[in-house]
């Protein structure tokens, strides 16, 4: 199941939110992915830089082409290069073959560079020459290869800083990042947090045909309040290991890590600091529950119903809230 926008007329099969920030994201692989303009991602580990270049690739003339991905930060040095652009028989020691690199496995389609800020200033010279000719040659050989690709490529580090510290190149990073994308982490963009939570549990529900499971709505504010260090896929892995783990169909607040309840905690200790100098009990808890209704009306674009269920009351209980508190929906 996939969301984006709030109705069934997606445009996007890889990534799930309406918050504005995706939808921007969206609106720009939409303008660009039939153009060759080189693309650089940038953003936390986890925000889902791999997932945007499949994205591009996948509306792209060049979809039915392949798509190459090479973790440069997975790869040793001494063997990115001949990764990248392969070597002949006998290039070198242990070059006992001829090996075809993924700048050719890529010719005619895309290639995407994940973890660039990692390569080395050699490697870095070489992918230069190749931005501006789309020409190469393999170790060991003085032939040159043509390919007619598109180029992608993404970093979680701050490239600026490379740069002005001599290890990354400026003419570089200016080849690459002719279109630039900002991935925004999870922390900014709280409202896509349910349709994820949503989205993986119904995944591995599948995955493990297991009955239908939920968060209550205390337990589900406290990962809408968390700051997500890990991201999309930290998130993604706490619903795998709940799932596995706890037995109910609904997940509480006593369910969540530690971490998380820590932090719940901390929550906790500032708002009774706070009760103590500025307001009193009941004045709290209605701040409280103008806090939970507001945000279970958004999370379910003000359907009153809906959110009266998420928030586990009657819907006149919650018309009658909104109507004493004059709460007004954005």
């Amino acid at each position: 199941m996939i969301s984006h926008a709030g109705n069934k007329d997606f445009r996007s099969q890889a990534f799930i939110g309406n918050s504005p920030e995706i939808l921007n994201i969206l609106n720009i692989v939409d303008k660009v992915a039939d153009e060759d303009a080189t693309i650089l991602i940038t953003g936390e580990s986890g925000t889902g830089k791999e997932l945007i270049a499949k994205e591009v690739h996948k509306k792209s003339s060049r979809r039915s082409e392949p798509l190459i991905t090479v973790n440069c930060g997975a790869i040793p040095f001494e063997l990115l290069e001949s990764e990248l652009f392969g070597h002949e028989k006998g290039a070198f020691t242990g070059a006992h073959r001829e090996r075809i690199g993924r700048f050719e496995l890529a010719n005619n389609g895309t290639i995407f560079l994940d973890e660039i800020g990692d390569v080395s200033p050699e490697i870095q010279v070489k992918l230069l020459r190749v931005l501006q000719e789309h020409s190469f040659e393999r170790i060991g050989s003085t032939q040159t290869i043509s390919v007619n690709i598109r180029i992608i490529a993404a970093t979680n580090k701050n490239l600026d800083h490379a740069i002005a510290e001599g290890k990354f190149r400026e003419d570089l990073f200016y080849r690459l990042s002719v279109i630039p994308i900002k991935m925004p982490p999870l922390r900014d963009r709280k409202s896509d947090i349910p349709l994820l939570v949503n989205h993986f549990l119904e995944k591995f529900q599948a995955i493990r045909n297991t009955k239908e499971k939920k968060f209550s709505s205390e337990a589900m504010e406290v990962l809408i309040q968390y700051n997500w260090p890990g991201n999309i896929r930290e998130l993604e892995n706490l619903i795998e290991r709940l799932s596995v783990l706890v037995d109910k169909s609904v997940f509480d607040v006593s369910d969540l890590p530690e971490n998380f309840l820590h932090k719940k905690q901390e929550e906790l200790k500032k708002s009774v600091s706070r009760l103590k100098k500025d307001i009193g009990f009941n004045d709290a808890v209605e701040q409280y529950q103008q806090h939970l209704i507001l945000q279970a009306l958004k999370n379910t674009d003000g359907v009153k119903s809906k959110a009266a269920e998420l928030l586990k009351i009657n819907r006149t209980t919650l018309v009658e809230k909104i109507k004493k508190m004059n709460i007004k929906q954005n």
